[in-house]
């Protein structure tokens, strides 16, 4: 997503939004000189200082809530903070560490990496995290089985390599227990390591000695793949963690914040964007286009597998995030998903 141009800010004036973008994040209250002076070792003089903030909340990058106190960020205010951190932060050593340990100990086709990952970040983010599940289609797959449900109805269980589900309940002919099994067992010769179209493709080309079971394979995998869009599905972790924060100490917006976590197409929407910039994105405030919320950003970047994009991790919250910590962190999950899908092992002292 393109921003529109912005004046240039000098040093002295982007040092001091920089220091009030930092104190407001950690306080969550509106920031004065005096503060400033203090705790940011900013060698000007206390009417330098609140010369350069009425400067700035002129020019739009900070706003004043009331006439006696201190500043706070606009939306255009973070906007240039953010868009200097993307250029210039790094995950910290902590941080990277943590993500390391839980996704090394991740195992292959047992846990749900999509859920894995949004409970971390969120629980290391203190808001929500949001994550695109890979679509099954182009995954390779661990096992496609099927199982009787009732006469002429089978349920398809598609599980992924890295522990998806997926199931659908297909009309089918009639099989006996042991006709099932049989299919079951031609499949798995069939499945394991490729992906769904890879099957299909292979069921349609190949000639089989097994021509009922080849004729089986076939038509129940056509029944359990076709037919239906697959869904793009979206999982959402910690997002009760938000509701512990100042910012929802009005029941209102805390009603705003769930309306918007139910509006999956829409968060579906603002994560494939990410796909089509690449990179760390963050959008803030109105930018995201959620109406209802206007206090709220979004930080997202996309995994691979095998080179291709897979999905889009990502955090949702109030305006008032560390960026500084939050931007890299995003980014750096979204490198170790792709790490742990690819199957490789990331050096810790990389």
């Amino acid at each position: 997503m393109s921003h529109p141009v912005r004046p240039e800010l000098t040093f002295r004036a982007r040092k001091i939004l920089y220091a009030v973008i930092t104190e407001y994040v950690a306080s969550g209250e509106p920031v004065g000189s005096r503060r400033l002076a203090k705790r940011y070792g900013i060698n000007l003089s206390p009417a330098t200082i609140r010369n350069v903030l009425a400067d700035l909340t002129d020019a739009g990058f900070l706003g004043q809530p009331h006439t006696s106190a201190g500043r706070v960020p606009t939306e255009r205010g973070f906007r240039v903070f953010v868009d200097a951190l993307i250029q210039m932060r790094e995950v910290t050593a902590e941080d990277r560490d943590a993500v390391m340990q839980r996704m090394r100990d991740l195992r292959p086709g047992v846990d749900d990496l999509v859920k894995e990952a949004g409970r971390l970040l969120a629980t290391m983010a203190g808001a929500a995290a949001v994550v695109t599940r890979p679509r099954t289609a182009g995954q390779p797959l661990s096992q496609i089985r099927f199982l009787y449900l009732r006469p002429g109805e089978l349920l398809a269980l598609i599980i992924t390599k890295d522990g998806a589900i997926q199931n659908r309940a297909i009309p089918a002919p009639e099989l006996s227990d042991s006709a099932l099994e049989r299919l079951n067992n031609y499949l798995a010769e069939k499945v394991a390591g490729k992906t769904l179209s890879e099957v299909r493709a292979a069921l349609s080309t190949e000639v089989d000695d097994e021509r009922v079971l080849h004729e089986q394979a076939q038509q129940v995998l056509e029944a359990a793949t076709t037919g239906q869009a697959e869904e793009r599905e979206i999982v959402i972790e910690g997002h009760t963690v938000l509701f512990d924060r100042p910012e929802f100490s009005d029941s209102e917006n805390i009603r705003r914040y769930l309306r918007t976590f139910e509006e999956k197409e829409r968060l579906l929407d603002l994560l494939d964007s990410t796909i089509a910039a690449g990179g760390v994105q963050v959008l803030i405030g109105s930018e995201t286009e959620l109406e209802e919320v206007p206090d709220i950003s979004l930080i997202s970047a996309s995994y691979q597998r095998s080179g291709r994009t897979a999905g889009t991790v990502g955090i949702i919250g109030p305006t008032r995030m560390d960026y500084g910590k939050l931007v890299p962190l995003v980014g750096f999950t979204a490198q170790v998903m792709s790490d742990v899908l690819d199957g490789v092992q990331r050096d810790e002292e990389e």
